[in-house]
């Protein structure tokens, strides 16, 4: 469940302009997150990379509880996916910045990334929602 939770917050701060058309008193709050942006991206990077390995290291959950497994690997890769683009600045300063070729292809993966942004939040905030759902309808 708190997947499903850490998922909507992290779908929020990536599709911002949602939170803004429902509250027009949002974007104080969001400028108050903005200088903490890169930690937490980098935090849901890792995050979702552990997961998305645990998901695979445990696959033979897939044989008794294949729906469960299924999306405890897509909320993981979105979680992964969502806070590499949230957390890319922090990412390249503290890790990528001591490799040129990976930062060239941390740039590549973030230039084809970042057009999505705004629908990966929506598939983040709908995926942290099935997660709840799933959490307690199978878990």
């Amino acid at each position: 469940m708190i997947y499903g939770i850490t998922l909507i917050i992290l779908g929020i701060l990536a599709a911002p302009s949602l939170l803004l058309a429902k509250k027009p008193n949002a974007q104080e709050l969001l400028d108050k997150i903005t200088p903490y942006q890169g930690w937490i991206g980098l935090a849901f990077c890792f995050w979702g990379i552990w997961g998305v390995i645990q998901a695979v290291l445990n696959m033979s959950m897939l044989t008794t509880w294949p729906i469960w497994w299924i999306t405890w690997l897509a909320s993981s890769a979105v979680e992964a996916v969502l806070g590499f683009i949230l957390g890319y600045g922090m990412i390249s300063r503290l890790i990528l910045s001591k490799n040129e070729e990976a930062k060239k292809k941390g740039e590549a993966l973030l230039a084809k990334l970042a057009p999505m942004q705004g629908k990966l939040g929506l598939v983040g905030i709908c995926v942290g929602a099935w997660v709840i759902v799933a959490s307690i309808l199978f878990y």
